[in-house]
């Protein structure tokens, strides 16, 4: 139940999608954290939105309503990517804190333009990578660290989720900041800086839609002590979508959707770890990840963090516990830490397209 002692963060939404959806559900989750306000172009979906989610809610026809909002202490952004920075621009100049979805914004250039307005204006501003604060990724990290499989040399994730062509939807468009790389490829990106620091040397190639934006791609980040990640993002096919770290001694996996990661499985080296990697979609490698990530096996210990809604209350605790401190940024997502991955992002773009 939430920490009624602490004074709660009154949230805003900006939209009313999915993801604003998931947000609402997920702060009643939440300790110190409630919903004040919605905002949205359509004033009945804004109405609507707030009669789904609380009867107290404010709902407001425009963006400049929500922020004059007296009752609103911060903003979750939830509209389009092309719409990022105008947004997270506006509640900054405004004194309210923000989160923005991921992407955070749509280039790198951009992202260190708000990371600077933030800290100008005194204001906390952060990226609503949420993969990174639920508490697997967290044991994750801290299995690896503590030297669990011993020396890590290699990091392998991929995120693939079937999107058909469609030159209308924002996944293929290039105005509103789609491709594969800005929707998926964040996350394992993101997942391996978090991990490993900084990557030393990168390289990738990507294919493109008949809208130029990316449709697949892959990357190869090298990080110090010869590490290497092995990524890969699309719209054009279903992938396995875990996230696999290999070490010395023994392997951690997250099993799919690890941007979702409720599991850590630490596996001896040997039969249990090929057991616990074995890769694609067939019907098979489906039932066996199935069958390890359920049941006790040899060689297989299986760290579980089970939660409720959709796993946003972790990032909105600590976006709000970051607020109530006073906080411009928080450690565990800094907004220059998404401008680095930004910037991987948009030197994988430079490669030549591998357009088939």
């Amino acid at each position: 139940m939430p920490d009624k002692t602490v004074e709660p963060v009154r949230w805003g939404i900006v939209g009313t999608g999915t993801m604003a959806d998931q947000f609402a559900e997920d702060l009643k989750l939440s300790d110190g954290a409630v919903l004040a306000a919605v905002s949205s172009r359509n004033s009945d979906k804004a109405k609507a939105f707030a009669v789904r989610h609380g009867s107290q809610i404010s709902a407001h026809a425009s963006y400049s309503g929500l922020l004059a909002d007296q009752t609103v202490d911060a903003v979750y952004v939830a509209t389009p990517n092309d719409t990022h920075f105008a947004a997270a621009s506006a509640a900054i100049e405004s004194g309210k804190g923000v989160l923005v979805e991921k992407p955070l914004v749509a280039t790198s250039a951009e992202a260190a333009r708000l990371a600077a307005l933030a800290a100008e204006r005194d204001v906390f501003l952060m990226e609503a990578m949420w993969t990174r604060f639920l508490p697997a990724i967290t044991k994750a990290k801290t299995l690896i660290e503590e030297g669990a499989i011993g020396k890590v040399s290699s990091l392998q994730g991929m995120l693939a989720f079937h999107h058909p062509y469609d030159p209308e939807s924002r996944f293929y468009s290039k105005e509103r900041g789609g491709g594969a790389m800005l929707d998926l490829g964040v996350y394992g990106v993101s997942l391996s800086r978090l991990l490993m620091g900084d990557p030393v040397e990168l390289s990738g190639e990507w294919q493109a839609a008949p809208t130029g934006v990316d449709r697949a791609a892959s990357f190869t980040l090298r990080f110090k002590n010869d590490v290497v990640a092995t990524l890969s993002c699309a719209f054009d096919h279903e992938g396995d979508n875990s996230f696999i770290i290999e070490g010395s001694r023994g392997v951690l996996v997250l099993p799919a959707p690890f941007i979702a990661a409720r599991d850590v499985l630490e596996c001896s080296t040997g039969f249990a770890a090929r057991l616990a990697t074995i890769p694609g979609r067939s019907a098979s490698a489906l039932a066996i990840r199935k069958l390890v990530s359920r049941l006790p096996l040899p060689g297989i210990r299986k760290h579980s963090f089970p939660y409720s809604g959709h796993g946003l209350q972790f990032e909105i605790e600590a976006a709000s516990s970051a607020i109530r401190a006073r906080k411009t940024s928080h450690p565990v997502m800094h907004p220059l830490d998404s401008a680095r991955t930004l910037e991987i992002i948009e030197t994988v773009l430079r490669e030549e397209n591998r357009q088939p």
